[in-house]
């Protein structure tokens, strides 16, 4: 009978990797004291949810853009989805006056005639990404280009204000105090994150992203899933621009324009590898809330916009580093 004992096995190595999702915890809670002791207020409800409410119609955008540079591919689009799919509603149904265009749509398709032409622009880059095997970058830089420019012959370049009472009923809706842009932020950002964790759609995602070539090998119908999420994507796009629209009651020419920079910080700075496979829409979203808290703060204390961009670019660069750090691996 042998006295041997069996090996103790020691305990695994702590992976810093883990924390990747968190890693934005601490820096927000460190902007929220700091708020709080330089303004005396900034903890409070009334301050709070201003940058929270600011989050929303972006944060979509936010959650299309995770989705798509997980797969390994990026969409510059979004920002013109963003204003166009509104302005193509409204100036459908109510027409523009510059133009004397439009004002053919029955107002009860206001709101499927803007989803619709997200779903479309999405479709449309899938169909040259996918199909043809056009670069996504210079394809989404054209799109973007193209989108801009359509919406301001559309509308004449100017801004329109009458909107159909169908985007008046979606800025009266509200819940617990809060709009309904959030609620449709929180229930959209629920879903994905339970889909990115616990199901096979999401971890096709995942391994299209790491590896196109090994995922199709394995089974998976690469092509039909990318571009399943490119026209997702444009679809979460428009439904951004059109609650952005009713809430603030017009669309502008230039609605949108200059979010894509925000967009890409925010996914970078959450976790999320441009070269796709790694990240999560959680950390995503940390990232938003964390731009959207640093950028309130700085209001609060009446910092001028030009140096709000200096320090707000300082902190991503920062953060960056400290995202660099907790995953162990380099930022590609």
């Amino acid at each position: 009978m042998s006295n041997t004992t069996p090996p103790v096995r020691s305990a695994p190595a702590f992976r810093w990797a883990s924390l990747r999702d968190w890693v934005l915890i601490p820096p927000i809670i460190l902007i929220l004291i700091i708020g709080h002791v330089l303004t005396g207020n900034f903890l409070s409800w009334d301050i709070l949810k201003i940058p929270i409410e600011q989050s929303t119609q972006i944060g979509i955008l936010v959650l299309a853009e995770a989705l798509i540079l997980i797969i390994g591919r990026m969409d510059l689009s979004l920002e013109s989805v963003f204003g166009l799919a509104p302005a193509v509603a409204v100036w459908a149904v109510v027409g523009a006056t510059m133009t004397g265009t439009g004002g053919f749509l029955n107002g009860e398709f206001a709101l499927l005639a803007g989803l619709l032409v997200g779903l479309a622009a999405g479709a449309l880059n899938a169909l040259m990404i996918v199909k043809f095997r056009l670069n996504g970058f210079i394809v989404t830089l054209g799109m973007l280009t193209a989108l801009r420019g359509l919406q301001t012959f559309l509308t004449g370049g100017a801004s329109l204000y009458q909107l159909p009472k169908q985007f008046q009923a979606l800025a009266q809706f509200g819940f617990l105090g809060m709009s309904l842009s959030f609620w449709v932020f929180v229930l959209t950002a629920l879903v994905l994150v339970l889909m990115m964790r616990f199901t096979r759609l999401g971890r096709s995602l995942y391994a299209i992203g790491g590896n196109a070539d090994a995922a199709r090998a394995a089974g998976i119908r690469v092509d039909a899933i990318v571009a399943g999420v490119l026209a997702a994507a444009g679809l979460l796009a428009a439904l951004a621009g059109i609650l952005y629209t009713a809430q603030y009651a017009s669309v502008g020419q230039t609605q949108g324009s200059g979010y894509i920079f925000t967009v890409f910080a925010a996914c970078v700075i959450g976790g999320v590898s441009l070269n796709g496979g790694r990240g999560s829409v959680f950390g995503a979203l940390t990232g938003i809330l964390l731009l959207k808290f640093i950028d309130q703060l700085l209001r609060s204390l009446q910092v001028p916009g030009t140096v709000i961009e200096l320090i707000t670019g300082t902190f991503i660069l920062v953060a960056l580093i400290i995202s660099r750090i907790a995953s162990g691996k380099p930022q590609d």
